[in-house]
């Protein structure tokens, strides 16, 4: 009864585990044997299993040889059953190696880490975003989910890749969505407006029916699906065709030779912006006080945000409160 037990587990191994408890018990039957065989000769068993693996692995460094010609005999078996067994071991290794190497650039392992974020879409933006996040968090892990790609590099990118739609519940389960602490929805650029609005909004819906405590931020291109993006669940939401918008309309109306938004952009792009509470000694105090004291750190107040509500660069002598929100411009 424990012998069938035995054999229940072990067949329930993983297979390289499997296989490495195979070489090792065949390894130590050649070498129990040997050692009975010639117990002057391997004086202990363990000298007996060393000859077993010298031999097996056809490295043979001749510091220990069977003598006897029943000890020969068993060498003969070693070197047919075990010699065999140890290169299947070898080759099955590597086999497995690059068969996960292949799975993981193809999107087809499980995420098992924790607090990572999500990034729904690949993208240019996704990819400046990823260049970000290595500059300044490189300690952070991320996960990509993308029906689009077939294969991605994942040597190339800081990142783990899981292939499939990010609406399906079980996809969900692959990028360990139960665990994650952010999830960025970008909009699909091959879909017109509305029907990536529309996929952004369902892709939240699923993201929050599967966590309801992780932190979205979704990308909306039409003004009218605001309110159902917040409907669905998102957190934060992104209009970059409002803010796409602003920049050409400025652009066009420019009476200066100097392009001030592409250079301010270049110069943004180089900075990190953070948030933070206000600080219990600067509570009370106005906001052209508050970016005083953060100016010396080399920091820029561009705003706060109170109830909810964005507000960049108010009146210098607005009184700040306990709860509100900074918003931070770091140096170079």
């Amino acid at each position: 009864m424990h012998l069938y037990k035995f054999w229940q587990y072990y067949f329930r191994l993983p297979n390289l585990l499997r296989l490495l408890a195979t070489v090792f018990i065949l390894m130590f039957s050649f070498g129990l044997l040997i050692h009975l065989i010639e117990p002057e000769h391997f004086t202990t068993i363990f000298d007996g299993i060393w000859w077993a693996f010298v031999t097996g692995s056809t490295v043979g460094y001749g510091d220990y040889i069977p003598l006897s010609t029943l000890g020969k005999i068993l060498g003969i078996l070693l070197i047919l059953t075990g010699g065999g067994v140890v290169t299947f071991y070898m080759a099955t290794i590597s086999a497995t190696t690059i068969k996960q190497e292949e799975s993981l650039s193809k999107g087809d392992i499980t995420f098992k880490g924790e607090n990572h974020i999500i990034f729904i879409g690949w993208n240019e933006r996704t990819k400046q975003l990823l260049e970000m996040m290595d500059k300044h968090h490189k300690k952070e892990e991320f996960v990509l989910i993308d029906h689009s790609l077939n294969q991605l590099p994942y040597k190339e990118h800081n990142l783990h890749f899981i292939h499939g739609d990010p609406t399906a519940d079980d996809i969900l389960e692959k990028a360990n969505v139960q665990a994650a602490k952010y999830a960025i929805v970008t909009a699909d650029p091959a879909k017109k407006e509305r029907q990536a609005d529309q996929t952004s909004i369902l892709t939240t819906v699923a993201l929050r029916g599967n966590n309801p405590t992780i932190q979205i931020i979704t990308e909306i291109l039409m003004k009218t699906q605001i309110s159902n993006a917040k409907r669905a669940g998102a957190d934060t939401i992104i209009r970059s065709n409002d803010f796409m918008s602003t920049l050409f309309y400025h652009e066009i109306f420019r009476t200066s030779s100097l392009r001030p938004f592409e250079l301010l952009l270049e110069i943004l792009s180089n900075q990190q912006f953070s948030q933070c509470a206000l600080p219990e000694k600067l509570v009370g105090k106005n906001f052209l006080e508050v970016s005083d004291y953060y100016v010396c750190s080399e920091r820029l107040l561009i705003g706060i945000i109170r109830n909810g509500e964005v507000s960049l660069n108010p009146p210098f002598e607005q009184i700040l409160t306990k709860k509100d929100i900074l918003l931070l411009l770091e140096g170079m």
